[in-house]
């Protein structure tokens, strides 16, 4: 794993969330419930951008265009692609379900480090 210090801890408080360029990976950092997530910024249905999406009670992150939910811990698909009504879950049968890229984090003297795979 290679460890690249990304941020000041203080630059993301509590709910707070910011778009990245760490190596060749565009990532969202969300600080979410005490816990910082370091996730991919595009949702693997389509490519778009999730910084926008809605974080949940559940600690699931939902992409903003068509819905889909994924868990922020662990990438798994919790709802793939429902939006738009009818037209999402015909289009979510014919796309094969993919999870969300997750990054490892750490805190570590004041700043927040994200792990990349080598």
């Amino acid at each position: 794993m290679n460890w690249v210090k990304v941020l000041a801890q203080d630059a993301l408080p509590q709910d707070a969330r910011k778009v990245l360029k760490v190596g060749n990976y565009t990532i969202l950092l969300l600080h979410h419930k005490e816990h910082i997530y370091a996730i991919d910024n595009a949702c693997p249905h389509m490519r778009l951008p999730l910084q926008g999406g809605k974080v949940t009670e559940d600690n699931a992150i939902v992409c903003p265009w068509h819905h889909s939910a994924f868990d922020l811990q662990s990438g798994d698909v919790k709802d793939w692609s429902p939006w738009p009504p009818g037209v999402g879950r015909v289009l979510a049968m014919v796309s094969k379900q993919k999870a969300l890229t997750i990054f490892p984090t750490r805190v570590e003297e004041g700043s927040i480090w994200v792990g990349l795979e080598e």
